[in-house]
């Protein structure tokens, strides 16, 4: 019998997009969050008698500012050395954008495979072979899984690879693959990274993509960590998952219909909070609350929307290690149908266009021409993770909703008030 650990997407000090515009963010903590992850990983592989360590790619985010990013793994790696771990990897997509990691030498029980060809790293005395290939440049479309040659059957075959597989959102469409091509190699596990979050591909064979191994940002949420396979006889007897994360980002839903006052909803606020707490562990939280229903208080929000968003934000802090990212209202009046009138009145009509209007369609580089020819001097990396100008379907809708308010109270003359 034998065990390893899979992970991927390190993304070692990855810088910290749009945190800037917070001026309460956490930003040191978030910035060494990548490293602390690591370290559990290092930790978890110890502590499990893990026989060897297979990394999936992207290690790194592209270049350095300085050669400290590569210093800190190296130590690692020695850890694992003298824990008798040796460690099998391949460059993805941001570990190939980096000159400074071309040149890094690495410790002796690191294996980086290539990226010409597909080659095979043999450990003999668990009768395992290890199948890899690296990415030659950031963007690499080509189907990779040709190169890989067939499996032993006298042994327990892996291959590591990083692909989008068939495509996943939100990822670029990097060394695309099927699952019949994967099949195709008689290996026993499939090694895969690129996709941030984890998923269970198949299990005849094992094809898993672990996820990263620390969210950072707020489209990474929930547990991250690394699989821990367990394999006998020459299958594979056991899939678990462990955290490795030690900042959780959490999107965090609270339907207001039963509360009558913004003191209940406070309460329930500071409640769900909590119990999102304790799901990640006691891990510091970095949350966007989403504040989500029919409630009576709609205009009272809306009305007085940064008073509520600071007395949220007090309930934040005194729960101690939760950062608001953000406070979202999406919140719906009771009667909302019927304060736009009739059907044939000018504001209904105007409603239901807006309603109607399939901003998910367009993008707002087609919506406002000129935005294109400003998203094409920006630098690739800055649209790599989330491209401002083509917002996902959450943030369409929500810019949906805000119109329509908008437009109700302007037409109205600032709406009723409740008391």
């Amino acid at each position: 019998m034998f065990r390893f650990l899979h992970a991927a997407d390190i993304h070692l000090d990855s810088p910290l997009k749009g945190l800037e515009q917070y001026p309460d963010a956490p930003v040191e903590q978030i910035r060494l969050a990548a490293r602390r992850a690591f370290d559990n990983l290092v930790e978890t592989a110890i502590d499990e008698k893990a026989d060897f360590l297979l990394l999936a790619g992207d290690l790194y985010d592209g270049d350095w500012k300085d050669f400290n990013t590569g210093i800190f793994f190296i130590n690692r790696m020695g850890r694992l050395r003298d824990a008798g771990i040796p460690v099998f990897m391949v460059s993805g997509n941001h570990d190939a954008a980096s000159q400074i990691t071309r040149s890094l030498k690495l410790p002796d029980n690191v294996t980086l495979f290539p990226h010409r060809n597909a080659e095979t790293r043999n450990i003999e005395h668990l009768g395992v072979a290890v199948h890899g290939r690296s990415f030659s440049s950031r963007s690499v479309m080509d189907d990779l899984v040709g190169s890989y040659p067939q499996g032993d059957p006298g042994l327990f075959n892996i291959g590591l690879l990083h692909t989008s597989l068939n495509g996943r959102p939100g990822h670029e469409p990097y060394a695309p693959c099927t699952l019949d091509a994967l099949r195709s190699k008689g290996y026993r596990y499939w090694a895969l990274g690129h996709v941030h979050q984890r998923e269970v591909i198949c299990s005849d064979p094992w094809v898993v993509f672990s996820g990263n191994i620390q969210g950072r940002h707020i489209r990474e949420t929930g547990p991250k960590g690394c699989t821990l396979v367990t394999a006998d006889e020459g299958r594979v007897i056991a899939v678990e998952e462990r955290e490795l994360d030690v900042l959780r980002w959490v999107l965090c839903r609270v339907d207001p219909l039963r509360c009558d006052t913004t003191d209940a909803l406070l309460d329930h606020v500071r409640e769900t909070i909590e119990a999102e707490r304790a799901k990640a562990g006691g891990r510091p939280l970095a949350l966007r609350l989403i504040v989500e229903g029919i409630t009576s208080l709609h205009n009272r929000l809306h009305d007085n929307q940064l008073q509520w968003s600071e007395e949220v934000r007090a309930v934040a802090a005194n729960l101690g290690d939760v950062w608001l990212e953000k406070i979202v209202l999406k919140t719906r009046k009771h009667s909302q149908s019927q304060e736009w009138g009739s059907d044939d009145s000018p504001l209904h009509a105007l409603m239901q266009s807006v309603e109607n209007f399939q901003l998910e369609q367009s993008t707002l580089a087609g919506l406002v021409p000129e935005f294109e020819r400003l998203r094409s001097r920006l630098p690739p990396e800055l649209l790599a993770e989330h491209d401002p100008f083509r917002p996902d379907e959450d943030e369409l809708v929500l810019l949906r909703d805000e119109v329509k308010e908008l437009l109700a109270a302007k037409i109205a003359g600032g709406g009723s008030h409740e008391n």
